[in-house]
C-alpha cells in the first residue's frame, strides 16, 4: 500500500502543479513585478516556476468550474497587470485600486501576495482594532447590559444601540473586506497570509485563489439573535473566502484558520459562545460552477455554506460545487452543509472529534449530494452515523467512502445506512446524478489521508 500511495501521490503533484499549455501568456519576463511596493526596485524576480503557476488555469474537466468556459483567471494578464503586493493598501490597488469598484474591474490581473497582508491596516500602515471601527454610540457593554434576555426578552435587538452596532459593521466592512473582480488570479509566495479580511469573490466571473493561508476574519461586532436555535445565538457577518453570484471560481491549495483566535476561546454571553467567526468558505446567493481542491480547513466551527437559504428560488439549478482532496481538520460543522446544488464531494480526508462537533455533511433542501471515496478519521466520541445530518434535504449518494473509528483499522461504511439506522425520517441513498467532471483518477478510500494530508494546504507548491 504504502508504494502505490507514493505513485499515486506522484502522480497527482504532476496533475496540480504543472502549467497547462493552452493559455496565452503574454511576456513578462521583467526582473521586477509591476506594482506600488515601496521596496519594488530591490525585491527579487518571481521564480520562471511561480510566473507559470501564475498563469495557470484549471485544468480542463475539473470540477464544475471546468464547465462552460471553464477558470483561466488572470492567465492571460498583460506585464503591468503582474502584481507583488505585500499589504492592504497595496492589494487593493493591484485589484483595481479603489475596493468600492474592484468587484467590477474585468482587466485579466495576477496578484502575487508576498508575506502577511492585514485587513485592519490603514493606509498610514498603522493597525486599527475594533475600537477605531465602533460607532461612537456603541460599546459591547452596553449592549449586553440592554439587550440580555433577562431584561429585553426573547425579542431581536432593536433601537439607537442597535443601530449603532449595524453602523459599526459598515465601517468593519469597508475596511476589511477586500473586493476581487473577475479575471483574476490571487497566489500567495511561500507563507502569504492574509489575516483578519474577507476576500470577496461577489459577480466575479473567472477568478482563481490559491497557495494562500487565510487567517482569523473576525467580526468586531457580532449581533445577538434570540430566537436563533432554543437558547439564541451570537452570530457574525465574516468569512474567510466568500464567493457569491459568481461562476467558473477555483479555490487551491489554501490554509483556512482562526490561528491564535478561536472560537472556542471567546467568553460566554448570555448563556451562549460569543462567536466573532462565520464560515471558512461560504458559497452563496446563486454562486455556481465552482471546484474546490487540495486545501486545508483546520481547527474551526462553522466551515463551507453552500446555499445560504430554503427559499425555493433562484438557488434551483445554481450552487454547483466539486470538492476534492481537500484536508477537513477538526471542523464541527458544515463540512459542507448543502442547499439544492448538484455538490461532488470526492477523495476528502476528514479527522474528526473533540467537543462540539456536529456533523460532518449536511443534506439541505432540495440539494443533491455526490460523496465518494472520502476518508473520516473519528475520535471516540464521534460515530460513523454522525457523520450526515439532514437539513430539509431527502437523499445523498454516497459510495466508496470509509472510516476508522478511536486508532481502529479503516472499514467501509454506508454513511447512508448508519444516518437511517438512528435518525427518522430515513434520506434515501440516491441523489439523482453522477458526477462527470473529474480530473485524474478517483483514489481509494484507504489511499486519501496518506496522499491528501501531506499536500493539502498552502504552501505546498512548490514556489
Amino acid at each position: 500500500m504504502r508504494r502505490l500511495a507514493a505513485a499515486a501521490a506522484s502522480t497527482i503533484i504532476a496533475l496540480t502543479v504543472l502549467p497547462t499549455a493552452a493559455v496565452a501568456q503574454p511576456s513578462d519576463d521583467a526582473g521586477t513585478p509591476s506594482g506600488n511596493h515601496r521596496d519594488r526596485a530591490v525585491r527579487a524576480p518571481l521564480s520562471t516556476l511561480a510566473r507559470q503557476l501564475g498563469r495557470q488555469a484549471l485544468p480542463a474537466g475539473d470540477g464544475w468550474a471546468a464547465a462552460g468556459p471553464g477558470t483561466t483567471g488572470g492567465s492571460a494578464a498583460a506585464a503591468e497587470q503582474i502584481h507583488v503586493v505585500s499589504s492592504r493598501a497595496e492589494l487593493v490597488a493591484a485589484l483595481g485600486g479603489d475596493n468600492a469598484t474592484n468587484a467590477t474591474n474585468a482587466t485579466a490581473k495576477i496578484v502575487y501576495v508576498s508575506g502577511d497582508v492585514d485587513g485592519f491596516e490603514a493606509a498610514d500602515g498603522r493597525l486599527l482594532d475594533c475600537a477605531d471601527l465602533a460607532d461612537p454610540g456603541y460599546s459591547l457593554e452596553a449592549y449586553l447590559a440592554a439587550y440580555d434576555p433577562a431584561v429585553w426578552g426573547l425579542v431581536a435587538p432593536s433601537g439607537p444601540l442597535e443601530e449603532a452596532r449595524r453602523r459599526s459593521v459598515t465601517n468593519q466592512t469597508h475596511q476589511t473586506q477586500i473586493n476581487v473582480g473577475p479575471n483574476t488570479t490571487i497566489i500567495g509566495l511561500r507563507g502569504a497570509r492574509l489575516t483578519g479580511l474577507t476576500l470577496m469573490i461577489d459577480r466575479a466571473t473567472n477568478v482563481i485563489v490559491r497557495n494562500i493561508t487565510f487567517d482569523d476574519a473576525r467580526d468586531c461586532f457580532p449581533a445577538w439573535s434570540p430566537t436563533d436555535g432554543e437558547a439564541g445565538n451570537w452570530n457574525s457577518q465574516y468569512d474567510l473566502v466568500s464567493v457569491r453570484r459568481s461562476e467558473n471560481v477555483w479555490i487551491d491549495h489554501n490554509t483556512f484558520t482562526d490561528g491564535d483566535n478561536p472560537d472556542s476561546a471567546q467568553p460566554v454571553y448570555f448563556g451562549r459562545p460569543y462567536q466573532v467567526h462565520d464560515g471558512a468558505l461560504d458559497i452563496t446567493h446563486t454562486a455556481s460552477l465552482v471546484t474546490v481542491s487540495w486545501n486545508r480547513f483546520s481547527g474551526r466551527d462553522k466551515l463551507m455554506l453552500i446555499g445560504s437559504s430554503n427559499t425555493v428560488g433562484p438557488d434551483v439549478g445554481r450552487l454547483n460545487v466539486t470538492l476534492h482532496h481537500n484536508f477537513f481538520d477538526g471542523g464541527l460543522q458544515r463540512l459542507p452543509r448543502v442547499r439544492f446544488g448538484q455538490v461532488d464531494v470526492y477523495n476528502n480526508a476528514y479527522r474528526l472529534g473533540g467537543d462540539g462537533f456536529q456533523y460532518a455533511i449536511g443534506v439541505g433542501v432540495q440539494s443533491a449530494v455526490h460523496a465518494e471515496s472520502n476518508h473520516f478519521t473519528l475520535g471516540a466520541d464521534v460515530s460513523s452515523a454522525d457523520l450526515l445530518y439532514d437539513w430539509g434535504g431527502t437523499a445523498i449518494t454516497t459510495r466508496g467512502n470509509w472510516v476508522s473509528s478511536a486508532g481502529a483499522p479503516s472499514r467501509p461504511v454506508d454513511l447512508v445506512a448508519a444516518y437511517n439506522a438512528g435518525h427518522d425520517p430515513d434520506l434515501g441513498p440516491d441523489a439523482g446524478w453522477t458526477p462527470t467532471l473529474r480530473h485524474g483518477p478517483v483514489l481509494p478510500a484507504p489511499l486519501v489521508p496518506l496522499v491528501v494530508r501531506p499536500l493539502a494546504g498552502a504552501d505546498r507548491l512548490p514556489l
